[in-house]
């Protein structure tokens, strides 16, 4: 979600820039026998890279030439890209968060006019949730998951069995704060629980906003109130930094996604709540704590559900000259032959999933994702993007609101709430300052 795959990443950034420089950008932009394609350097990504030549070039004519970058980097230069409609590249990959918005904009190519002919894409075996987030406010299609992500609990079933305790399938956060209780100190060294408290949109306010969600809460109601320090918010706040602050890791206003990951992986901490896509990292081969975890939907409050929705897709460039070849390239990428071909040339646990239903029903991915492929599953289908909360939304979005200036705001607000974490600042301090900030951003939306 926003950044909340970012930190998958990070880890392999050196080796995906290497990956970048056997297929760099380049071709010529009036032959339509080759495409540019710019892209996130996440795992996914380079399995991509190594299939393309012999599955997709030998069958289609089409070479592709891969431009690879970190997160951060690569959301800079599409971008850029994207809003001058340069026309270098002709395909790119964007996550839901920008879809809506460039959309908007007119920076994307509607798909809804390759789908039709392309019989053989099975655009209904998408997920609808995943559909929905990547449509623009005319309903139409502006681009296609290559994989996808939701939040939910995992937690140390083994600890919980010898403590005697239960976690439910669908959990309340008051259930999640008791047993996170409960479980402090169940081993040594151990933590009740892991939560982000580490500043940044994508961070701690990626999941501190699904909290709200499912409080009451929201950052704007729908004529543009800011709603910061309204009661909702303070109070789902309030609840997020006593939990953490109580029974929480160690070092929680530095840990992210990676901080949290390495906790539960080298037994640190019982309880956390994070992106499906950790599951298969917990559970590989070499992960200390493989065969010992359960899997829960994210907790909720006053919402049926409270997980985020997140995707990295592929999009066309609205100033492409090869508009056919590139939708090629993505039916490609994103269709369900795709996952077959991975799972049989790279391993079943590396196929892109979140995505498709007819995934989840694959025999072989049954048996790779057997710990968590259900409750995964279940999360990504019961994400509502449009509708997460108790009250009427100006935008859509789960774990972000979905305007341009969410990025800053989202990271200012959550520096003082982790502020509020590392005990710097009070609760009603922090969200004060960020009513202030949020109400500049209502104004402005207000006046436009």
């Amino acid at each position: 979600m926003v950044a909340l795959h970012a930190r998958l990443a990070v880890r392999a950034a050196v080796a995906a820039l290497a990956v970048s420089g056997l297929a760099a950008c380049g071709g010529d932009p009036t032959d339509d026998s080759s495409i540019n394609v710019l892209m996130v350097n996440n795992p996914q990504m380079k399995d991509l890279v190594k299939l393309t030549a012999d599955a997709f070039t030998r069958k289609t004519g089409i070479r592709v030439n891969y431009t690879l970058l970190p997160e951060n980097d690569v959301r800079d230069k599409i971008s850029e890209e994207f809003s001058s409609q340069a026309g270098q590249y002709d395909v790119a990959t964007i996550s839901n968060y920008e879809t809506p918005i460039w959309a908007k904009n007119g920076w994307l190519t509607p798909l809804d006019r390759f789908l039709p002919r392309d019989t053989g894409f099975d655009q209904g075996d998408v997920i609808e949730s995943m559909r929905q987030s990547l449509t623009g406010a005319d309903g139409t299609m502006y681009a296609e998951p290559f994989y996808g992500e939701s939040s939910f609990v995992m937690y140390r079933k083994d600890v919980f069995a010898a403590r005697g305790l239960t976690m439910p399938d669908r959990p309340t956060w008051q259930q999640v704060a008791e047993l996170a209780a409960k479980a402090d100190g169940a081993l040594p060294g151990m933590r009740g629980i892991c939560l982000r408290g580490q500043p940044g949109w994508g961070e701690l306010a990626g999941v501190l906003t699904t909290v709200v969600n499912t409080f009451g809460g929201t950052w704007f109601t729908q004529d543009w109130r800011a709603q910061v320090n309204a009661p909702e918010f303070k109070r789902a706040t309030r609840f997020y930094v006593d939990l953490v602050r109580d029974h929480g890791e160690i070092g929680a206003p530095q840990a992210g996604f990676t901080e949290c990951l390495n906790d539960m992986t080298q037994g640190r901490v019982a309880i956390w709540y994070d992106s499906t896509a950790a599951a298969g990292l917990l559970e590989a081969k070499d992960s200390p704590v493989a065969g010992k975890l359960g899997y829960a939907q994210a907790p909720v409050v006053r919402t049926a559900s409270s997980g985020w929705l997140y995707t990295w897709a592929f999009a066309i460039e609205k100033a492409s000259g090869k508009q056919d070849s590139a939708w090629k390239f993505i039916s490609w990428a994103c269709g369900k032959d795709y996952e077959g071909l991975v799972g049989a040339s790279l391993g079943w646990s590396r196929v892109p999933s979140g995505k498709r239903a007819s995934t989840y029903q694959r025999p072989e991915c049954r048996v790779s994702t057997a710990p968590f492929g259900a409750q995964a599953e279940a999360a990504i289908r019961g994400a509502t993007p449009r509708d997460t909360s108790v009250q009427p939304r100006p935008t859509s979005g789960i774990g972000f609101v979905d305007i341009p200036e969410f990025t800053d705001l989202g990271t200012q607000v959550s520096q003082q709430v982790s502020s509020a974490i590392a005990g710097r600042v009070t609760v009603d301090a922090a969200l004060d300052t960020g009513q202030a900030l949020a109400a500049k951003v209502a104004a402005k939306r207000r006046g436009g």
